[in-house]
C-alpha cells in the first residue's frame, strides 16, 4: 500500500477546524466524534516530514553532483549493462556489480557531504577522488575486456602499422635498445602519471575550480572513452602479440626497474587501443595550452617522448597512439562543452 499523499493529509488537517466548528454548534458529542475520525493517522503524520526530507535530500544530491559525477554515473551504467548482458563471459560478475553499486553510492555521498561541509579534508577528497577511480576502472578491464568478444583484433593494427611504416615499429625500434636509452624511454612513459597530477594541482592551489574541474571532466571523458573502446575492440599490445619478434627484454636502470615493478602488479592484458597514456596526457597538454602556456611548452617535448616510448616499450602500436591523440582531443573538447552547459557544475566547484 503506497504511503498517504502529504498534500491530502495537509488539506484534511486544515479542513478539520472548520468542520469541527460547525458540528460543535449543533451537537457537541458529534463534533468530538468528527474530531477523532478526522485526525490523521500516525502513519500520515510521519509521512509528511519523511517525504519532505527525502525530496530535499534528492534535490541537494542532484545539486551537489557536478559534471564529473554525471560522466562517472554514465560510465557505471555502461559497466552495469555489460555485467547484466554478458555476465556469462565475466568472472565474478555479481561481485563486480555489488562493487560498482558501492562506488556509485560512495561517489554520490561524498559529493553530498562535501557540499554541506567546510572540512578541508572532505573538500580535498571531493576534488581528488577521480584519480584512484581512473586507475581502478583501468585495472578492472582485465576481467571485462572479453565480455563481448572472446578473441583479439591485433592483426588489424599490426597490418595498419606495417602498411604505414613498412616495418613493425616496436620491433624496428628494438635495434636501438641499450640500457641508457631504455631508461630514458621508461622515464618518458612514466610522465603520464605526472600529467594527471601536475596541471590539476597547479589549478587547485589558487582555487581556480572552474578550470580544475574542466580538466578533471575532460580527463574522465577521455579515459572512459578509452575503456569503452577497449571492450568493444580488444587489443593485447605488441608485448604479447609480437613477443616472438621481440625476444630480448629491455634492461635499464632505476626507471626501468620501477616500470617493471608496476607492470608486475598492475599489467593489464588488453586495453591497449586507444592508448590511455596518450589520451590522458593529450587532455593535460591541451589544458596547459589554454590555462598555463609556459607549462605547455615545457611539457611538449616530454609528451612527444612519451608517445614514442609507448611504442618503444612495446606497450602500444602506432595506431594506439594516433587513436589516443584523437580521443584525448575529443575528450578535451567535450569536457569544455559539458562544463559550459552543465547547470549542476556549480555543485562541484
Amino acid at each position: 500500500m503506497p504511503p498517504p499523499c502529504p498534500t491530502k493529509t495537509r488539506l484534511r488537517i486544515l479542513a478539520l477546524g472548520t468542520q469541527q466548528s460547525k458540528a460543535l454548534q449543533h451537537d457537541p458529542q458529534k463534533g468530538r466524534a468528527i474530531l477523532m475520525s478526522s485526525l490523521p493517522t500516525t502513519q500520515e503524520v510521519h509521512s509528511i516530514p519523511s517525504r519532505n526530507s527525502l525530496s530535499q535530500y534528492a534535490t541537494e544530491l542532484r545539486q551537489a553532483c557536478g559534471a564529473f559525477e554525471q560522466i562517472t554515473f554514465a560510465y557505471l551504467a555502461w559497466i552495469l549493462f555489460l555485467l547484466l548482458a554478458f555476465h556469462n563471459n565475466i568472472p565474478h560478475a555479481a561481485k563486480y556489480a555489488a562493487l560498482h553499486a558501492i562506488i556509485a553510492v560512495a561517489t554520490a555521498q561524498l559529493a553530498w557531504s562535501a557540499a554541506r561541509s567546510c572540512s578541508k579534508t572532505l573538500q580535498f577528497a571531493r576534488h581528488w577522488y577521480p584519480l584512484p577511480l581512473y586507475i581502478f576502472f583501468f585495472e578492472e578491464l582485465q576481467a571485462l575486456v572479453h565480455a563481448i568478444h572472446r578473441g583479439w583484433f591485433d592483426r588489424w593494427l599490426i597490418q595498419f602499422d606495417y602498411n604505414l611504416a613498412g616495418v613493425h615499429p616496436s620491433v624496428w625500434l628494438g635495434r636501438f635498445a641499450n640500457p641508457t636509452l631504455n631508461d630514458a624511454m621508461q622515464f618518458a612513459y612514466m610522465t603520464y602519471f605526472l600529467y594527471l597530477v601536475i596541471l590539476p594541482a597547479i589549478l587547485y592551489v589558487p582555487k581556480d575550480r572552474a578550470a580544475f574541474w574542466t580538466v578533471m571532466v575532460s580527463t574522465a571523458i577521455a579515459h572512459y572513452s578509452v575503456y569503452i573502446i577497449a571492450v568493444l575492440f580488444p587489443i593485447e599490445s605488441p608485448y604479447f602479440a609480437l613477443a616472438s619478434l621481440n625476444p630480448a627484454a629491455l634492461h635499464g636502470g632505476a626507471f626501468t626497474a620501477t616500470i617493471e615493478l608496476i607492470e608486475h602488479f598492475g599489467r593489464v592484458h588488453g586495453a591497449a587501443f586507444p592508448s590511455a597514456h596518450v589520451a590522458g596526457s593529450m587532455v593535460a597538454l591541451l589544458a596547459a595550452r589554454r590555462y598555463k602556456p609556459r607549462l605547455f611548452w615545457l611539457c611538449l617535448p616530454f609528451f612527444i617522448m612519451m608517445c614514442v616510448a609507448t611504442v618503444y616499450g612495446r606497450y602500444h602500436y602506432v595506431a594506439d597512439v594516433l587513436a589516443g591523440l584523437a580521443v584525448g582531443a575529443a575528450g578535451w573538447a567535450a569536457g569544455q562543452w559539458l562544463m559550459n552547459r552543465s547547470c549542476s557544475c556549480s555543485g562541484a566547484l
